[in-house]
C-alpha cells in the first residue's frame, strides 16, 4: 500500500536523524520527537512510538519504497543507526508519491509565507515554491538547460545546524572543535551558543566564550565537531539580540548603538536598491532624475563598508561623518595599492 504524504516526510526526517553526527544513535523517542517538531511543532503529541516502529519497518522492508534501508538497533548505545557508512535515502531517485509529498510540503510552507514569525525565511520559502512551481518534478535535471537557480557553494558544517539550534533552544553549553582560516591547527572551545545567523549563504554561530569573557562569532563551515553538554547556561545581559538581528548588516559583533545612514545613489543603482533593499530599515528619502537618496538604521560594520565600496562612485555616503571618513580612508588605501 503506498505511503501517505506524512509518512514519506517522516521517512526523510528519520533518515536525517540517522545521519546526524551531532546526535548519533537516536532512540525511538528521539525519532518521534524529531518528526513531531518538524511536522507539527513542539509538544504536539501527534506521532506515536508505534508509528515510528512501522516507519522503520517500512524503510527496511517495504519493496514499493525501494529504500531497503540498513537500519540497525544498537543495544550498546540504545539507539538506531545505519550499518552502511554514508547511506541515505536522499541519494535515491524520488518516487511519484515522494514528489507529491514535496509539493504538499511546499504548499504548506506557502500558507505561512507572510506570517511574522516566518518572515525572516520568506526568501527561502519563495525559492522552494518557485522551484516546485516551475517543474512538476523537482529532480528534473533537464530544467537546468532553461532555468538557472542560484546555488550555495558552501555546504561544509551544515550537518551541525540542527545540533547547534537544539543547544541554543535548550540553553546547553557546547564544546566545539574549530579550524580558523588563519591557523592550520584545530582550536577547542567551550561555548554558550546564543544565535545562528545566515549571511551571504554562510552560517555563523554567535556564542559567549567564557574563557575570554567575550561574545564571539564562529563560521559554521569551519567547525569540525561539536559535543553538547548537560550544563544549563544563562544568556548574558550584554547580549542584545536586536543588535545582531534588527540593526545588523553582516556578522561583526558591535556593542555601540545603530546610526541613521544616508546614502545618495545614481538612478540605476538607486532603482536596483529600491527593488532589493539592503536592509529592512531602508527607506526612500527623496528621488529625482539625477539622484535617489536612501536611509538605513544600522550598525556601522565592515560588511556595511564593503557594500558601500562595491558600488564605487555610483553610491555616496551623506551621513554620518564617521562612516564618510571610513569610506574615504578605504578608497585612499585602495588607490595607493595601484600607484606605480
Amino acid at each position: 500500500m503506498p505511503a501517505n504524504k506524512y509518512a514519506l516526510l517522516r521517512y526523510r526526517i528519520i533518515d536525517r536523524c540517522l545521519n546526524n553526527p551531532g546526535k548519533p544513535f537516536p532512540s525511538r523517542e528521539d525519532l518521534r520527537d524529531a518528526c513531531e517538531e518538524a511536522l507539527y511543532g513542539s509538544g504536539a503529541g501527534k506521532v506515536s512510538l508505534s508509528t515510528i516502529d512501522k516507519d522503520i519497518w517500512a524503510m527496511k522492508n517495504e519493496s514499493e519504497l525501494g529504500y531497503h534501508a540498513p537500519i540497525f538497533f544498537d543495544r550498546a548505545h540504545n539507539g538506531y543507526c545505519y550499518t552502511e557508512a554514508g547511506y541515505t535515502i536522499s541519494n535515491l531517485s524520488l518516487a511519484e508519491e515522494e514528489l507529491e509529498a514535496i509539493r504538499f510540503a511546499a504548499a504548506t510552507l506557502d500558507q505561512f509565507r507572510n506570517v511574522p514569525v516566518f518572515r525572516h525565511y520568506e526568501s527561502a520559502i519563495a525559492k522552494i515554491i518557485n522551484r516546485v512551481n516551475i517543474s512538476a518534478r523537482p529532480d528534473d535535471q533537464a530544467l537546468e538547460k532553461y532555468v538557472q537557480f542560484e546555488k550555495s557553494t558552501v555546504s561544509a558544517g551544515n550537518e551541525f545546524l540542527g545540533p547547534l539550534l537544539e543547544a541554543i533552544r535548550k540553553r546547553k553549553s557546547t564544546r566545539v572543535a574549530y579550524r580558523k582560516f588563519t591557523d592550520d591547527g584545530v582550536n577547542h572551545y567551550l561555548l554558550h551558543p546564543y544565535l545562528l545567523k545566515e549571511y551571504h549563504n554562510r552560517w555563523y554561530l554567535v556564542a559567549f566564550d567564557p574563557e575570554v569573557e567575550k561574545i564571539r562569532t564562529f563560521g559554521v563551515e569551519r567547525i569540525e565537531s561539536i559535543t553538547t553538554g548537560e550544563k544549563k547556561i544563562t544568556v548574558r545581559q550584554e547580549f542584545d539580540h536586536d543588535l545582531y538581528i534588527k540593526h545588523s548588516i553582516g556578522i561583526t559583533e558591535k556593542k555601540e548603538k545603530p546610526y541613521v545612514v544616508r546614502l545618495a545613489c545614481d538612478p540605476v543603482v538607486g532603482k536596483f536598491l529600491l527593488t532589493q533593499p539592503v536592509h529592512p530599515s531602508q527607506q526612500l528619502v527623496k528621488q529625482d532624475e539625477k539622484q535617489i537618496e536612501l536611509s538605513l538604521h544600522v550598525l556601522i560594520t565592515p560588511e556595511l563598508l564593503s557594500f558601500i565600496l562595491s558600488y564605487g562612485h555610483q553610491l555616496r555616503v551623506l551621513a554620518p561623518s564617521v562612516l564618510k571618513h571610513q569610506v574615504r580612508a578605504a578608497l585612499l588605501e585602495a588607490l595607493g595599492a595601484y600607484r606605480a
